[in-house]
């Protein structure tokens, strides 16, 4: 006889939360209140008919739900949200704007539909061939506004990194897959924290140093989410040397995550501060890939009492309308502590779409 895992919070709830926080992330607008202005160029960084990052990041947490549960709901909002953007035309590009290709790349993988893979090229070779590097050929974190030369951040494995493995393994481009691999390679090289295995926000080729050395929540859970990503993207096999590497890398960084967790189950935004706020967006992160990863055997089983007890926090975060409260703005790189503390903090789209994706993922507990 089989005995089912008792889960701490029932299925249907579960359920509800995440058709609530599409419904809110679907109708988010920016008053104009946290607009980013380069110089007079205006970002908008928080409306949902927007093409760039949080925007991408909320497509994949809606695809991800949809492929596991075959909500209409969610499909409908992903392809409508595709069909709208190509009809205004695709935005410049750079690092951000790169991430809503990871969704797209699963659509055309699902539906075959043609029309998409001349975006599919076209910024995978902007990659490869346009895309500025720092020394060491890293990908450089240039984005509508700074140039950052030479820098390397967290986020960028997340941001256009897992799109370019998933375009290679579709298109059958080795080429984009070693590229991907010498990405996350030489990120792990300059912004892993040896001492604890956490990651610091990023590195600087101009001066050779990790800026604040801020161990930050949200660039630390890109980097929990994007290594059991893509070992399941380029299918890495038991055995395989960079998997094996990928792995040792992710234990090191949850071994700490779980040293630091909170009572509530929630990160700090700084995570080795408990001065700096509880922050939402990153806990959220965290419980995606700390919990994918156990599912997936890449972590040990004890670590599902973490990513329990972050979801168990998150829920108390998600208010009546569908948003999820104590979630930071979009950040850039600080040169101290300070900087990352006073991060002000609304409603944002990967707010509610990493909720929804470590909501889809506990639903696998439920299998």
């Amino acid at each position: 006889m089989i005995i089912k895992e008792k889960i701490f919070v029932e299925k249907e709830i579960v359920e509800e939360k995440i058709d609530l926080m599409m419904d809110n992330l679907t109708t988010i607008k920016d008053s104009g209140e946290f607009l980013l202005d380069f110089d007079g160029l205006k970002v908008d960084d928080k409306s949902w008919t927007v093409w760039n990052w949080p925007q991408g990041v909320g497509l994949y947490g809606i695809y991800k739900n949809y492929r596991h549960t075959k909500s209409p709901k969610a499909l409908k909002i992903v392809n409508d949200w595709f069909e709208e953007r190509m009809l205004e035309g695709a935005p410049p590009k750079n690092v951000n704007t790169m991430a809503p290709l990871l969704t797209m790349a699963y659509l055309y993988e699902d539906t075959q539909d043609s029309r998409y893979i001349p975006y599919l090229e076209q910024w995978a070779q902007w990659v490869m061939k346009e895309m500025p590097r720092t020394k060491d050929n890293g990908l450089q974190h240039a984005t509508y506004g700074p140039e950052n030369k030479n820098q390397l951040w967290d986020d960028t494995l997340m941001m256009t990194v897992l799109p370019l493995a998933k375009i290679g393994k579709l298109l059958n481009r080795q080429d984009y897959i070693e590229e991907a691999i010498h990405q996350f390679l030489i990120h792990i090289k300059y912004l892993m924290d040896k001492k604890t295995g956490l990651w610091y926000h990023g590195w600087t080729f101009e001066g050779n140093h990790n800026y604040a050395e801020a161990l930050w929540a949200r660039g630390n859970c890109w980097i929990t989410i994007a290594i059991p990503e893509i070992i399941e993207i380029l299918e890495l096999e038991e055995g395989d040397a960079f998997r094996t590497f990928l792995l040792a890398t992710l234990e090191a960084q949850v071994h700490s995550l779980k040293q630091y967790q909170h009572t509530s189950g929630l990160w700090h935004t700084l995570i080795n501060d408990p001065t700096s706020y509880l922050e939402s967006s990153a806990t959220a992160g965290f419980a995606y890939g700390i919990l994918k990863s156990v599912h997936k055997g890449y972590l040990p089983a004890s670590y599902k009492e973490v990513a329990y007890q972050a979801i168990a926090g998150l829920l108390e975060k998600i208010d009546a309308t569908g948003e999820v409260q104590q979630v930071s703005i979009g950040t850039g790189m600080g040169e101290d502590l300070d900087f990352y503390r006073n991060i002000g903090m609304t409603a944002m789209p990967y707010g509610q779409s990493l909720t929804v994706l470590c909501l889809t993922e506990l639903l696998v507990s439920f299998c």
